[in-house]
Parts: C-alpha cells; sequence; structure tokens
C-alpha cells in the first residue's frame, strides 16, 4: 500500500504539488482564524453561584452556604464542591468533571438551585458568576479627569449606567466588573428622638420610603370614548421627592413627611475596598472578562475597538487608561516562539545543506519543516486547539526529526544512483530513483509513526496537568503524523524533479563541479564529501581505540 503511494506520487509529482500547495492554502487560513492565547487554559470547568444577605458570616454559613453545598453535591458529573462565607455574601464553587460543557453545567446548577431557593432565608438573593474561566480577566482599564470637573461618584456612575453596558454587547465578553470610586445613594439619616415624638416605628419609615419610591399602575377609565390609563408616578428624582414622602399624620391630623424625621443626603455606599492607580489616589475602572471558549486576542481587539468608538461620548475631560493588556503577553510569547522555531529551521536546514552538498537534494528536506509545521494548524484549528507556548513548542521540539525521513530517502536514492553509475549506467534512471524511494519508503513511513507514539503516554494526563501537557503532545504527534505523510507522497514528488544524474564527466572539470554543486549532482560517495573526510579522520582513530580496549570488568566478570 505504502509503496503504491509512493510510486502514484512519483509518476504524478505535479497532481501532489498542487494538493500540497492547496493544503498550504487551508493550512494558511487556519492559522490566521486559530485562537491566540499565551498559556493553555488551566482551570476547571466550574459554576460559581454568588449569595448576598446582610448578615454575618456564621449565620451566611448555617443558613445560606451549607444548603446549597449539600443541594449541589449530588448533581451529575460534580467533581467537589467549595463553600466560602464572609460578611454579607458567600461563595459557592462546583468543579466539575474534566470534558463536561460548562453550559450544561450551568443548567444542572440551576436547576438544583431551583429546588433549594425557597428554604433559604427571605431576603437572600442568589445568582450565578459569569460564564468565563480563571484565566477570563484579559483586559482592566481606568476612568482618569487630570482636569478635576467629574469627581469619584460621578466618574462611578457614568462606569456603572454607560460605558459598563457598552462593553457589555461587545461579542466574547461575559462581563464587565466596575471597580473603585463611589455609587451614589440617597441617605435618609433618621433621627430618633424625632421618632419617638412623632410616634413613627422605624420600619414605618422603611415601608413608607420603599412604596413612595415606585410607579403603581391602575385600570383604564374611559370618558368620551376615549379610554385613560390611571397610574402612579413616584420614582424619586431628587432629595425633595424623598423629604415629601408621608409617613402619615399627627394627632391634629398633620402630615408628617420624612424631612420632618429625618434628613436626606446624597451620599457613598459604604465601600468595603479602593482602586489605586499609579499610587496616585482613588480611580475608577472596569474589568473585562471574557466568555468561556473565546478568542482572547480577538475579544481585546474588539473592546479596543469599542473604547475608540465611544470616546467622542465621554464626560468632559475624561480618558479611559489601559492599566491590564493581555494581548502584549500574547503577542510577546507567540513572537518568541516564531522567533525560536525560525531560529531553528535556518540552523537543521544548514545543517542539511552542509552535509548534502546539494542545493536540490537539500531543499526536499528542508521544505519539509515548514510545510509540516503549517499543515499541523489544519486539524489544530478542527480540533479546537488554540495556539499557545505548549502547543508551539510540540512542533519545536519536533523539528529536528521532522526531516529525517526526507534525509534518509536522499541517501538512499544517492546510494544507489551510486551503484548504477559503477554498474555501467544499466537500466532506467528514473526507475533506479523510483526503486530508491520504495525501498525506504514504509519504513521511513512507519518509523516517524514510532516516533509520534512515543508521546500518547502524555494524553494519560488529567486535571491541570493533562491541560498543560496534552497540546504539546497534539502538535507534536499532528506534526509527525504529516511529515510521515509527506515522506511518501511529497518527498517522492519533489526527488523526482530535483535529483539528476552525474555530470562529473563534463569539461572542463571546474563547470562540472560547480553545476554538480549547485543545480545538479552531489557528492555520491560519503567518503568523498570534504566535510564526512574530515569527520572520518577524527572518528577511525578513536573506533580503533575502542575495539581494541573493549574488555570490561563487570561484577569479577571480564567481556
Amino acid at each position: 500500500m505504502i509503496e503504491k503511494i509512493i510510486e502514484f506520487s512519483a509518476r504524478h509529482k505535479y497532481l501532489v504539488l498542487l494538493f500540497t500547495l492547496v493544503a498550504v492554502v487551508g493550512a494558511t487560513y487556519a492559522m490566521k482564524n486559530a485562537p491566540l492565547v499565551a498559556i493553555p487554559d488551566l482551570s476547571d470547568t466550574q459554576v460559581i453561584v454568588y449569595s448576598r444577605w446582610d448578615r454575618s458570616p456564621d449565620i451566611i454559613e448555617d443558613q445560606v452556604t451549607y444548603p446549597i453545598v449539600t443541594a449541589l453535591l449530588g448533581a451529575p458529573k460534580v467533581k467537589s464542591v467549595r463553600g466560602f462565607s464572609d460578611f454579607g455574601f458567600s461563595y459557592v464553587y462546583i468543579i466539575f468533571e474534566d470534558g463536561t460543557d460548562v453550559y450544561w453545567a450551568r443548567s444542572r446548577v440551576l436547576e438544583y438551585l431551583s429546588k433549594i431557593t425557597s428554604a433559604l432565608p427571605s431576603g437572600v438573593k442568589t445568582e450565578l458568576g459569569p460564564d468565563a474561566t480563571g484565566v477570563g480577566w484579559v483586559y482592566q482599564y481606568a476612568l482618569v479627569d487630570k482636569t478635576g470637573q467629574n469627581d469619584l461618584a460621578q466618574l462611578r456612575s457614568f462606569q456603572d449606567w454607560y460605558l459598563r453596558y457598552w462593553l457589555q454587547s461587545v461579542p466574547g465578553v461575559a462581563e464587565v466588573a466596575s471597580i473603585g470610586g463611589f455609587q451614589k445613594q440617597y441617605q435618609v439619616n433618621v433621627n430618633p428622638r424625632a421618632l419617638q415624638a412623632y410616634n413613627v416605628p422605624l420600619m414605618n419609615v422603611v415601608e413608607a420610603i420603599r412604596a413612595g419610591n415606585n410607579d403603581v399602575g391602575g385600570r383604564l377609565v374611559e370618558f368620551s370614548g376615549t379610554e385613560y390609563m390611571v397610574r402612579g408616578r413616584g420614582y424619586a428624582k431628587s432629595k425633595e421627592d424623598l423629604e415629601h414622602i408621608v409617613l402619615g399624620r399627627d394627632g391634629h391630623g398633620t402630615p408628617i413627611l420624612v424631612k420632618s424625621i429625618a434628613r436626606v443626603e446624597v451620599g457613598p455606599e459604604m465601600r468595603r475596598g479602593i482602586a489605586d492607580l499609579d499610587g496616585e489616589g482613588d480611580t475608577v475602572g472596569g474589568i473585562v472578562v471574557m466568555r468561556y471558549g473565546e478568542n482572547a486576542l480577538n475579544v481585546i481587539d474588539r473592546v479596543k475597538a469599542k473604547l475608540d468608538e465611544v470616546k467622542p461620548s465621554l464626560p468632559k475631560g475624561v480618558e479611559i487608561v489601559t492599566t491590564y493588556d493581555r494581548s502584549d503577553l500574547i503577542h510577546r510569547a507567540i513572537q518568541t516562539l516564531k522567533e525560536e522555531l525560525t531560529l531553528e529551521m535556518i540552523i537543521v536546514s544548514l545543517v542539511i545543506l552542509l552535509f548534502l552538498w546539494h542545493i536540490p537534494s537539500a531543499i526536499i528536506p528542508i521544505l519539509t519543516i515548514p510545510i509540516s509545521v503549517v499543515l499541523a494548524f489544519i486539524p489544530m484549528y478542527f480540533m479546537g486547539l488554540t495556539t499557545n507556548i505548549m502547543s508551539l513548542a510540540g512542533i519545536a521540539i519536533s523539528i529536528g526529526v521532522l526531516v529525517d525521513g526526507a534525509i534518509v530517502e536522499v541517501e538512499n536514492a544517492y546510494k544507489r544512483l551510486e551503484e548504477w553509475i559503477e554498474g555501467g549506467r544499466k537500466g532506467d534512471f528514473y526507475e533506479v530513483r523510483l526503486q530508491a524511494l520504495k525501498e525506504v519508503g514504509p519504513s521511513v513511513f512507519f518509523s516517524l509513526l514510532v516516533i509520534a507514539i512515543a508521546f500518547l503516554p502524555v494524553f494519560t494526563l488529567v486535571d491541570q496537568e493533562g491541560r498543560l501537557f496534552k497540546p504539546l503532545a497534539y502538535t507534536k504527534n499532528l506534526s509527525m503524523a504529516i511529515a510521515a505523510l509527506l515522506a511518501i507522497t511529497l518527498d517522492p514528488a519533489m526527488r523526482m524533479m530535483f535529483t539528476r544524474m552525474d555530470y562529473s564527466h563534463f569539461k572542463p572539470r571546474w563547470i562540472s563541479t560547480i553545476w554538480n554543486t549547485v543545480t545538479v549532482g552531489r557528492y555520491y560517495k560519503e567518503e568523498k564529501h570534504p566535510i564526512s573526510r574530515i569527520l572520518f579522520k577524527i572518528y577511525e582513530p578513536v573506533c580503533r581505540w575502542v575495539l581494541s580496549h573493549r574488555a570490561v570488568t563487570i561484577g569479577g566478570l571480564s567481556f
């Protein structure tokens, strides 16, 4: 079977070259569209349940965290459940088995939460975290106003009510978390003595304010053939609106207003953290979290484009300062590996060219390296593998082996040509080359596959170790498999084009030497190669010395 493929490729070399060219074009498209990340995503498939309740940590642990944890322990494919309680909030992390679809996991968590929600205390607000991973934090920015026209409260309001929603509309963004500044509030500071004087319970004040800051609807009233909608408009738009909310009546029937028992002010919500920029004080910013499975580089580019688009809408004097941008890390990491890959290919190509001493013959293994590397991106693209440090490292460690098949084929081809020349040039020259290729082609093909199999144990790794090293093993094996395929298709086709007869009998001698070295021939006999002659002179005495002193004593026995 392998010999038939080699013969077909050798006899239809232009067809093979055409198919290779089409594959390279497709691989170029796959390279440009493959997700680019700096490192593999090592995070587990997890879903976060976030609960808010203004109680102490021990109360939240007993009445919120513990019931949620116990309810989710029985969910399918759950590996572990971890709970964390603090003052006012609770986090529950549900870790699923490797390979679990994140959206399937989120659906199961919602299904099991629906069973326990009714049993939670009144006032507990529970929600799921964003559909992102632990490495989803890809971009961060700060809002800076050096002119002093906007304070921290105004910047935070602009971030929460405008900029945040603009960025959340960007494809691939799971969440935009606001940090820093002050969240503006209407604060009602109640006077206890006034409450006692008017005999108004505090809870009545709370309920009155909640009811007074609300729109209500009534029925329709028909009048002269026209329907009128009855509604009560009560949303507070200023401090005065809250101050004039009625709490009740005193003994004389006079309405008791909020301003009679309290002072209404605009102030910040209590903060439990701050954001600082360059040590110059508080600032307002946002963290862009990427959605699960998205291309980090593309998401960052879209976020930057959106920020450039909304710049004219920023408040006067406000500018957006980038504080974290992962795209720089991605570009520099990939660029470093590209440089190393290029350096490896150049060194290997020079070594091949130096020892083969024939440019056309050296072109075949030299071209095998970049073609194998490029074609490896096609299965990577369809398998959903990302281009990162580990996946490119798998290609890097295979570069030296990719050309083994081509080198063995060229050496065997010239050995058979040497015998053919010394035998009086009997038979067809092309058939000699073809038989030489068929002689070693199957061995070369399977030897490259055997080298690829050496990395198969890596696929038995699980969890973080598997997510870290599997991209390397995938690309290493894919590159070797493609090199094995090229060894029986592209290499025979190019070999039939570039290998020529020895024209050393041409006169004058210097013409034949240049012609052999650059375009046509090479040193058929290995001992005639100038470098090989030097190496033989070094290697032969060493071998003779080793053979003459080969007696070794191990455990009292001489060999």
